[in-house]
């Protein structure tokens, strides 16, 4: 494999170090030291720091000083001598040791077999799983089957890419062979939450399958002059159907793992009794905690290595204002204004086509009455957009005169003492300070636990929780993708978007659509069908780190990212000034953009990588 850090050292050579390694797989002990080094080279879903998925996309806006090297690249300022996000060097390090674990977990002599075959197949999954997040940033890669020796001849060294279509086969082998070893549960959640199970490696074969079977890597013509040195084509400008067949029939092999294994769609149940909730807080629970609530029965793999109690301070603001001088809490993770534009109205189907619900005056300004309590402040005065709308955009965003359900006050029979957000005018939003507060006027609640509790000074009770990977939602909705692409709109695809929007509180899609869209058809037709899953994935899926992926792989980017970001006019101190939407940047996406350019440096070590199309 190419070197990274000069031309003597390559990234998938053994280190001369035999005596070290030798050590590291006498005894069970020492070996899972390495077992666990293993899975230290996971990505960190959800760190704003190093997940390009947070603040690297359309998602999350922020002030440009606090935006950091993610928010570079949402910004268009990605390059090629030193890549925003490149994961190059750490997934190929990682890989060399996976490899070692598995050339050496054999020397163990005081484990049982089952155990040892257990800890194999689990780095065989992580091995899958670490090319495959190479796959998803730089399209095709040089795979790495086994480590090169010390000996190895230095062209040996320098390989070329894969195909694409070797890549994403090499990684669905390896998972198909880890299987036969996973358990089917973790029976020591003490120590071993987070760690792989068949089920997780069936939920990611699917979705690694719906990836290989979407437009970006399925006939993508775009690519067609990315070749290695000798001609051979990295991508297949033939689109393939059979993939889309391939990814459902994963999909569905999923889905019965984890009913098997007792995975469920989560619904809220408060762990305290005092207060029975009204249907509506309780639906907008259920859509929080999916998330929130740590190891709940729809988690098929969280990254326990990821802090969500910092993402919860960052998204955190002002919503008690007895506790104004509580500087740590920021509120400046901003969700954009066609974010909030996205969630569907109250009837489940998208803004613009509702017949009942009044878009174009989206912008006007309208009184809460007490039919809105549970939602928007009573008598408060904010955008017409902000009423009539779907229980997920209560649950997942905050906005001015917006319920605030939480801060250690529960009893939602008295929406009057619930909290709520006072941004205009720029005051507990933060925006009259420089290195904080919202962009947009748009909070992201989602993140935060209902039960958080801000207190005086720089105290803060935060309940955090693994970052979830993958939820059985997630699963239900590539499912619903992988069927309607293979065989266009049937019984079943409707089955499992509903299932989803059954627990977001929302009608199924073809009594929603024939009630209420000026698109009644839509749901009937392969391409509306299609429209309707994508946007379910968006809204369901908001602020988890799958849209930047999603919309890459849809090949939906290009249009997605080439409009404006925009919130309102936040220091204005009247409704009337307030509510009007504002530019706030230009971002701007080119074909270029689907893959990450591979840093310069690996190239003029190793002339036999090709760079990626327009860098």
């Amino acid at each position: 494999m190419n070197i990274v850090t000069g031309c003597d050292n390559y990234l998938d050579i053994v280190p001369d170090n035999v005596a070290t390694l030798d050590n590291a797989f006498t005894v069970r002990t020492q070996a899972e030291k390495f077992l666990h080094t293993c899975y230290s080279y996971m990505p960190r879903n959800g760190d704003l720091g190093s997940d390009p998925a947070m603040l690297g996309g359309d998602e999350i806006w922020r002030i440009n000083e606090r935006g950091g090297a993610m928010f570079n690249i949402a910004r268009g300022l990605m390059n090629v001598v030193s890549p925003y996000g490149d994961n190059w060097q750490l997934m190929y390090r990682a890989l060399r040791d996976c490899n070692i674990f598995l050339e050496n977990i054999e020397k163990v002599t005081d484990m049982e077999a089952p155990e040892r075959a257990r800890w194999a197949s689990e780095v065989k999954f992580l091995k899958a799983y670490y090319h495959f997040c190479l796959v998803r940033m730089y399209g095709p890669v040089p795979l790495v089957e086994k480590n090169l020796p010390i000996s190895a001849d230095p062209e040996e060294v320098k390989v070329m890419r894969d195909p694409v279509d070797s890549c994403f086969n090499y990684i669905v082998n390896l998972i198909d062979e880890s299987l036969e070893y996973l358990p089917t549960e973790i029976v020591n959640p003490m120590d071993e939450l987070g760690r792989v199970t068949a089920v997780t490696a069936l939920a990611m074969k699917a979705k690694v399958l719906v990836t290989a079977a979407s437009p970006l890597f399925n006939g993508n013509t775009d690519q067609a002059a990315l070749k290695n040195p000798d001609g051979q084509l990295l991508f297949n400008p033939t689109f393939d159907p059979a993939k889309w067949e391939r990814a459902a029939q994963a999909c569905k092999e999923a889905i019965d793992a984890c009913h098997n294994a007792g995975f469920s769609l989560y619904y809220f149940q408060p762990e305290f009794g005092q207060h029975n909730l009204t249907d509506t807080m309780t639906t907008q629970m259920s859509i929080r905690n999916s998330l929130c609530e740590k190891w709940n029965r729809e988690i098929i793999w969280a990254n326990t290595q990821t802090n969500s109690s910092s993402l919860q301070v960052l998204a955190t603001t002002f919503i008690d204002p007895q506790y104004l001088d509580n500087w740590p809490l920021r509120g400046e993770l901003s969700p954009p204004m066609k974010i909030a534009e996205m969630f569907y109205s109250q009837h489940g189907v998208p803004i613009e086509e509702d017949k009942t619900w009044a878009y174009s005056s989206r912008f006007s300004l309208r009184e809460a009455t007490e039919q809105d309590e549970l939602y928007i402040r009573k008598n408060f005065v904010t955008a017409g957009l902000h009423f009539d709308r779907e229980p997920r955009f209560y649950a997942d965003l905050g906005f001015d005169g917006g319920v605030w359900y939480g801060q250690g006050k529960y009893d939602d029979k008295k929406p009057a003492e619930l909290f709520y957000l006072e941004a205009m005018g720029g005051q507990r939003n933060g925006s009259n300070l420089s290195d904080r507060g919202t962009i947009t006027g748009y909070f992201i609640k989602k993140y935060i636990h209902y039960q958080n509790v801000i207190g005086t000074g720089t105290n803060y009770s935060v309940t955090s929780y693994p970052w979830p990977i993958i939820r059985l939602a997630d699963v239900y909705l590539l499912y619903a993708e992988a069927l309607n692409e293979s065989a266009g709109p049937s019984a079943e695809v409707y089955k499992y978007l509903d299932l989803v929007r059954t627990r977001a509180g929302l009608a199924g899609v073809e009594a929603a659509w024939a009630g209420y869209s000026n698109r009644p058809d839509k749901p009937k037709e392969k391409e509306g069908l299609r429209q309707i899953i994508q946007q379910e994935r968006l809204i369901e899926l908001a602020f988890e780190g799958h849209r930047f992926w999603d919309i890459r792989r849809w090949k939906d980017a290009t249009r997605m990212l080439n409009q404006p970001i925009v919130g309102w006019d936040l220091k204005q101190q009247t409704a009337r000034a307030y509510y009007r939407p504002k530019v706030i940047y230009d971002q701007t996406f080119g074909t270029k953009d689907y893959f990450w350019p591979i840093k310069d440096e690996y190239i003029i070590v190793n002339r036999n990588l090709v760079q990626n199309v327009g860098w």
